[in-house]
């Protein structure tokens, strides 16, 4: 449970989350536009899941 909890606060997953919230925020506001916001989503959210998907694999692979 522990180990699940430090891997939130993993530098990358902050990153992520803030950059969420920036965003979110922005488009909310009308500063940037909805495409605008989904452009730099879609890419933060597919960085950090390929990296996450990485490291399991890694760590998966290591194990055996």
């Amino acid at each position: 449970m522990l180990k699940n909890i430090a891997k939130l606060i993993d530098v990358k997953s902050i990153v992520t989350l803030i950059l969420t919230a920036v965003f979110t925020v922005l488009s909310l506001k009308g500063q940037i536009s909805a495409e605008q916001f989904q452009t730099v989503f879609t890419v933060v959210i597919s960085f950090y899941f390929g990296t996450q998907y990485q490291k399991n694999k890694e760590e998966n692979s290591d194990e055996k």
